[in-house]
């Protein structure tokens, strides 16, 4: 019997991730793949990126609209009531056998909020990480304890979830997902990635993407000001900015991104997603990985491209030789860029070992969705205590 496999995107950066996975779901004889589109891709605002879903020629088996316009948390709260609306009437018309949410974010919690309720089975992948500045730390946990089976990406992680009360046996470290581009995706020319942003890129230039602080002390509208003064220290490269996501305070640092792009234009390229394809294509060849994204910590070390990961939003996370943190101010993070494109730093990333894995999450989650039983039964596990 065919197994309905429903996968939950809401955001550009966790679509890129979910690629090669979504592939070998579709092509898996005894898995019917279905696709759940729902929070920023449908937000002009911030690119609207459900185009781009649908250029890629994949089927959607529902929309669900949830952001309001708002830059606040209580606008974020408001956002996931609507999605717990949407939810339920999509999950009740497509009637997965299992759920697949990938990360951390509100957008994720919400649904796996009504999933659980609908006693529809969560496959959760990238549980058991830490970082310690966003509220997406607290949100991963829950998302773990909802689910029946999960993929991380390192033994930490694995340990971790365990440490959670989450069954051995239901808990699989397949490495970081993310990594499957490095193995598996070609990347475009750099004159076909400057023709498609109808810019001018060229070496070296320095790939930026900050999002707001969510859950410590860390004004997000200071540090992207100081982010963006400590990017004009190095006029020798060109800067190639992503919009930030959805978070409350995400549409004021949007708005600081085209000011910033609007006074430099024939040095600053603001785009609102690039893409998985264009994003690892431009991080490929960066000089350095600027901000506090996720993908610097886990994804730039395979490309061995430094990191310079700011403030406070990744701490926690394992990170390799290549990943430099630094405080939240102008001079740190000045210091920090011109560290990371030193010679000898350069030669250390180029030598670095990623701890998330060697590229083939993908097929590691097909497989263990092909062969595991189903229904899943929770049951918590206890960590025995020492004698």
């Amino acid at each position: 019997m065919t197994r309905k496999v429903a996968v939950f995107t809401g955001t550009r950066a966790e679509f890129g991730l979910l690629h090669f996975l979504l592939e070998d779901l579709a092509a898996s004889p005894g898995l019917e793949l279905q696709l759940l589109v729902s929070g920023a891709h449908l937000s002009p605002e911030f690119g609207e990126t459900v185009r781009e879903i649908e250029k890629d020629g994949w089927e959607i088996d529902a929309k669900v609209e949830m952001l309001v316009s708002s830059n606040s948390a209580v606008g974020v709260v408001k956002s996931m009531g609507l999605g717990l609306i949407g939810f339920a009437d999509a999950l009740e018309r497509m009637k997965p056998d299992i759920l697949i949410i990938l990360g951390d974010r509100f957008e994720a919690l919400a649904i796996a909020q009504t999933a659980l309720i609908m006693k529809i089975p969560i496959a959760h992948v990238h549980g058991g990480e830490i970082s310690e500045g966003a509220f997406d730390d607290a949100i991963r946990h829950a998302i773990t304890k909802m689910a029946s089976l999960h993929f991380v990406a390192a033994e930490r992680y694995r340990q971790r979830v365990i440490q959670m009360g989450e069954q051995p046996s239901t808990v699989f470290n397949v490495g970081a997902i993310g990594l499957d581009h490095f193995m598996r995706a070609t990347r475009m020319p750099m004159d076909a990635l400057c023709a498609s942003l109808d810019f001018a890129l060229r070496q070296p230039y320095l790939l930026v993407t900050y999002h707001p602080v969510t859950q410590m002390d860390e004004a997000p509208e200071a540090t992207f000001a100081a982010l963006l003064s400590a990017l004009d220290r190095f006029p020798d490269h060109q800067v190639l900015i992503t919009y930030p996501n959805a978070d409350n305070g995400g549409r004021e640092l949007i708005r600081m991104v085209q000011a910033y792009a609007a006074a430099q234009p024939e040095r600053v390229c603001a785009v609102a997603s690039l893409g998985f394809r264009r994003y690892h294509s431009a991080l490929g060849s960066a000089a350095a990985m600027i901000g506090n994204s996720s993908s610097g910590i886990i994804e730039a070390p395979a490309f061995g491209v430094p990191t310079v990961n700011v403030g406070a939003r990744q701490l926690g996370r394992l990170a390799a030789e290549s990943v430099l943190n630094c405080a939240a101010n102008e001079d740190a993070i000045a210091a920090a860029i011109g560290q990371v494109l030193s010679e000898p730093f350069r030669e250390l990333c180029r030598s670095a070992t990623n701890p998330y894995g060697q590229g083939n999450a993908a097929a590691a989650i097909v497989s263990v969705l092909e062969t595991d039983p189903w229904p899943f039964d929770k049951h918590f596990y206890d960590i025995e205590e020492p004698q």
